[in-house]
């Protein structure tokens, strides 16, 4: 490929060597990810991975998409690319496992206005570090150009991940009954979600001095936190309690997520008063003047995860956890009720 060039192309702002460049500057952060099934060396202009079936009767392949939205504006804005990958990851890969799935791969996706490659190749270190941390393979993805779409500081960050679960081991909300025990795994941060909101309550702030109600971060440390991956942990989750429910903490807050997972005629009674809140949503309320109702309804309090376990298996399950590094506490409870959720 050292020959291909076009003087044309780069004169309409796409230069195909600076994708190459990019490419071998990205080359140590994939390695990184690299697992038994990844076939790296096979392929071109597909991902390609060996599954392996031991232990799995009926394999169920389960996907998961999105991105990282407009915290992307922030990254933009403080120069700071390395970490916006993880939330790309995060946000697939959660989904993922509360399915029960293990995420075997993941691809991106990046679209930008000029290829910068130190830059590419700073978002793929995200990426393959999001990768790491849930345990799959970055084996593939596209890096596309395209100037006058974006402009020339800018890009856009998606991806999707893919994993297996074996059809008996789905989790199943019909198992989940009263007395259950709802579980919470505390967030990093807003991770990324709300941050349309957030920027509008933040604009024109200082985003680089450290803050003492921040624990001494700088706002703009704060809210580019990556989102918490919960991968591991939860698969050691599931092989030591009954687990009938998880609900990944996103958009729309716990109103929209938590009833995402909560059959007919339950309720997940959540205890506001037991939420532990980071005092970075204290402050985008405060500086906002959001009433506490659009707080959980748009941003996820300090709960990236909620986990819905048999009450016999609580002390159980908070253990493992714990060992798994998630210092989690018990939220709320499962009652008879046709709300899906209710904070209280």
């Amino acid at each position: 490929m050292e020959k291909s060039f076009s003087e044309s192309y780069k004169q309409a702002g796409v230069d195909i060597t600076a994708g190459y460049r990019a490419v071998e500057l990205m080359k140590k952060h994939i390695a990184r990810t690299m697992t038994a099934g990844a076939l790296s060396d096979i392929g071109g202009f597909g991902g390609l991975f060996e599954l392996d079936l031991t232990g799995i009767k009926r394999p169920v392949l389960v996907s998961g998409t999105d991105g990282v939205g407009t915290k992307l504006k922030l990254a933009f804005t403080l120069d700071k690319h390395d970490t916006i990958g993880i939330d790309c990851v995060a946000m697939c890969v959660n989904d993922v496992i509360c399915c029960g799935a293990r995420p075997l791969f993941f691809l991106d996706y990046i679209a930008c206005g000029k290829n910068v490659p130190e830059r590419i190749a700073d978002i793929v270190s995200g990426v393959a570090e999001g990768c790491v941390r849930a345990g799959a393979a970055l084996i593939g993805g596209e890096t596309a150009e395209m100037p006058g779409f974006y402009p020339v500081d800018e890009y856009d960050l998606a991806g999707f991940a893919v994993g297996v679960v074996d059809r008996d081991s789905i989790l199943d909300n019909k198992t989940m009954k009263k007395g259950d025990v709802v579980i919470a795994l505390p967030s990093s941060g807003a991770h990324s979600n709300g941050y349309s909101l957030i920027r509008k309550v933040f604009e024109g702030e200082d985003m680089v001095s450290p803050r003492v109600e921040l624990g001494g971060k700088s706002l703009g440390e704060a809210l580019l936190t990556p989102t918490e991956i919960y991968v591991k942990p939860m698969l050691a989750l599931f092989g030591a309690a009954k687990v009938s429910a998880v609900s990944h903490i996103t958009g729309g807050g716990f109103y929209e997520n938590i009833p995402r997972s909560i059959p007919a005629g339950l309720s997940a009674v959540i205890e506001k008063s037991a939420v532990r809140v980071p005092a970075l949503f204290g402050l985008i309320a405060d500086k906002g003047g959001i009433p506490e109702r659009d707080m959980f309804n748009t941003f996820n309090m300090g709960v990236g995860m909620s986990v819905v376990v048999a009450k016999e298996d609580e002390a159980t399950a908070l253990a493992v956890l714990k060992e798994n590094g998630v210092n989690a506490y018990i939220v709320g409870e499962i009652a008879e009720s046709d709300d899906k959720v209710k904070l209280v």
